[in-house]
């Protein structure tokens, strides 16, 4: 059973633990509910805010973790502030539901509850606001810097764009009074295109009930606060978010915060091989990680084009500054850098669901973060042929050149003649004749007869 299993991990307090509810499903967690005394004890001196984070599991399982926040809470180490995880058996107003009551049940201090911080994503608000009735329920200002964060990497802005962005979104936060908000959602009006604009909900910014709930802190208090939540949700990813089984999850969780009491933030990302749990894992020195930065730079600069090498450098350049792996399969990985998730299939060719490997089929951030990970380098059979060495000497120029809307084009033509070019090339003379009679069609209507153009 799940529980006999947990019960020798669960956090030592110098008052007895409390075990609030749990049921076990086979060799799964159906539900999961924990709240020890001395996080009880916790909730009971600050129940004014609390921070709900949620992270997801490779099978989808969701882990609820519930924080202290507000003004008065000074704690320095990220995971002192948690007082209550749950793992409802399903995401719904019936799960929630359970998981509300629960915590209710067991902390009298929920009736002092005023503000309740969640991120955009979460499901069943009229749940959460039926079981808090008295409680105000907003968008915390951490989730938004992530979500947007996030957005940022998807649009595939020009680097010189997104670093503005990105830079004015960290100071924005830091410092988010009525006036940079709003120059920051001017911002973000003249630079990100008009048809994608929707997508980011800029006018959460222009939102001030969101940011009361944050403006009382300086510049160096936002700042701590920040990382502090930064380095909770990694933990709770690299622990929880990376293994399958909810019991091997939430046990290499509790073994962490058990070897860390007084926690200062130090956590190592955790290699998937050998099927270890993160918790086995030891930090790795700065000489290694140099070492491994090193050899996928070397490897990139030998197996690619040089215009394909640089493209890549500038991914491997975000890997560097910030990778986490969120999951691991047979199969595939689910890669998750600065909340950008996304699937990457490791066999070769390797291929990543992400908007640039995707367009130029050559190896993302998401998949250097696997090979990083794995202490490997770039083989050549993980890149497409026309991205080889001494191929593709005819998209050189394009992508040597400066990035423009012009250019965007005459790529995206160019690999698309070279597409048709290799299937005309092994298809059957029947079938050539067919599709070239095809293509002189669409000459002759858009370009002019066959006398003048030739294809």
């Amino acid at each position: 059973m799940a529980l006999t299993m947990l019960n020798g991990l669960l956090i030592k307090d110098s008052s007895p633990h409390m075990l609030l509810h749990q049921a076990s499903k086979i060799s799964q967690l159906d539900t999961f509910n924990y709240q020890s005394c001395f996080m009880q004890d916790i909730f009971a001196h600050f129940p004014e805010v609390l921070f709900i984070h949620r992270t997801y599991n490779p099978r989808g399982k969701v882990l609820y973790t519930f924080l202290v926040d507000g003004p008065r809470v000074q704690m320095e180490g990220p995971l002192t502030r948690a007082v209550y995880f749950a793992i409802p058996a399903k995401e719904d107003a019936e799960g929630l539901a359970q998981v509300f009551q629960v915590f209710k049940k067991f902390n009298p201090a929920w009736e002092r509850v005023c503000t309740i911080l969640v991120d955009p994503h979460f499901l069943v608000l009229p749940t959460l606001t039926m079981e808090f009735p008295t409680a105000e329920v907003l968008l915390s200002a951490f989730h938004i810097c992530k979500f947007l964060q996030g957005k940022f990497y998807q649009l595939s802005l020009e680097q010189p764009v997104e670093r503005l962005l990105l830079t004015s979104l960290q100071s924005t936060m830091c410092s988010a009074t009525s006036g940079n908000l709003r120059k920051l959602y001017t911002l973000l009006s003249n630079c990100i295109p008009p048809a994608r604009l929707p997508e980011l909900h800029s006018h959460w910014l222009l939102n001030d009930r969101i940011w009361l709930a944050h403006r009382w802190r300086s510049r160096a208090q936002s700042s701590r606060y920040f990382q502090s939540l930064e380095v909770t949700t990694r933990i709770l990813s690299q622990f929880f978010g990376t293994i399958p089984s909810e019991k091997q999850g939430m046990a290499s969780l509790f073994r962490y915060m058990q070897q860390n009491p007084g926690d200062k933030a130090s956590f190592s990302i955790g290699s998937p091989q050998n099927n270890r749990t993160p918790s086995d894992v030891s930090p790795e020195s700065p000489k290694v990680e140099q070492l491994v930065e090193a050899r996928i730079q070397h490897s990139l600069n030998a197996i690619c084009t040089g215009p394909a090498a640089q493209l890549c450098l500038g991914e491997f350049a975000v890997v560097q500054k910030s990778m986490h792996l969120i999951g691991s399969g047979s199969e595939k990985m689910n890669i998750q850098i600065l909340e950008d998730t996304h699937k990457v299939q490791p066999q070769p060719p390797a291929s990543c669901s992400c908007y640039f490997n995707q367009a130029f089929h050559l190896p993302c951030r998401h998949i250097l973060a696997m090979l990083s990970a794995r202490r490997q380098v770039l083989q050549p059979d993980m890149l497409q042929a026309q991205w080889t060495a001494g191929c593709a000497t005819s998209l050189d120029s394009v992508l040597g050149s400066k990035w423009s809307e012009t250019l965007d084009k005459h790529l995206a033509v160019a690999l698309l003649t070279e597409e048709v070019g290799r299937l005309l090339q092994h298809c059957s003379k029947e079938e050539f004749e067919r599709r070239y009679s095809t293509l002189r069609e669409l000459a002759d209507s858009w370009i002019g007869p066959y006398e003048q153009v030739q294809l």
